[in-house]
C-alpha cells in the first residue's frame, strides 16, 4: 500500500452484562468515521448488522438517522463524525449500544493514541475472548437463559481472531 502514514488507536471493546466476559482489543485508523466504527465492532463482535445502534460519547448520541425515531431518540447524525472529533481533548471512553430491543450495551476504551504510525491500513483485531451472545434472545437476561438451557450448539469460549481479521480485511473505512 502507499499513501501517508496513519496512526493507528487500539481500542478496547467489552459487552457489558454478560458471562463469560465477551471482549476484543483491536487497531482503527485515527481518523475513524463512526459508521465505518460501527461496521468493524458489528465484524469483531460477530453481531449481524440486523438492528439499530449508536455510540454515546461525552453525552452526546450519535446513530444512522432514522426518521421514524429521530425526534424520540434524539440522536444526532453519525455520518460524518470522525471518533477523535467526538472524544475531543482528553476523553478516552464511550458506549456503544445494538439492537435496542436486547439492549446490547458495549464500554469502549481508547488504550493507546499514540502508537507508531504506519501504512493505510485495514482495522486489525489483537485479541479478544469467547463467543457474542447469539442475537434476538432477550438480552443478557435472555443470554444467561440461552446458557442455562445448553441450546443452539453455541461454545460461548469460542472466539476465531484469525476468522475475524479475514472478515474484517473486507471492511471498508
Amino acid at each position: 500500500m502507499t499513501g501517508k502514514l496513519v496512526s493507528p488507536w487500539r481500542l478496547h471493546i467489552e459487552l457489558l452484562d454478560v458471562r463469560p466476559s465477551v471482549w476484543r482489543r483491536l487497531l482503527v485508523p485515527a481518523g475513524i468515521t463512526l459508521p465505518p466504527l460501527h461496521r468493524v465492532f458489528q465484524v469483531v463482535l460477530g453481531w449481524s448488522n440486523s438492528h439499530l445502534h449508536e455510540f454515546i460519547i461525552n453525552g452526546e448520541r450519535y446513530a444512522d438517522p432514522d426518521l421514524e425515531w429521530k425526534d424520540e431518540l434524539q440522536q444526532r447524525d453519525e455520518r460524518r463524525v470522525r471518533l477523535e472529533a467526538a472524544l475531543g481533548g482528553e476523553s478516552r471512553t464511550f458506549e456503544y449500544v445494538y439492537d435496542f430491543g436486547d439492549d446490547w450495551r458495549h464500554a469502549v476504551v481508547v488504550e493507546d493514541r499514540y502508537l507508531q504510525p504506519r501504512a493505510p491500513f485495514a482495522p486489525f483485531c489483537l485479541a479478544g475472548e469467547n463467543a457474542c451472545p447469539p442475537e434476538d434472545i432477550g438480552g443478557p437476561p435472555g443470554y444467561v437463559q440461552f446458557l442455562a438451557e445448553g441450546v443452539g450448539g453455541l461454545d460461548p469460549t469460542r472466539f476465531d481472531l484469525g476468522a475475524v481479521n479475514r472478515a474484517l480485511a473486507r471492511v471498508m473505512v
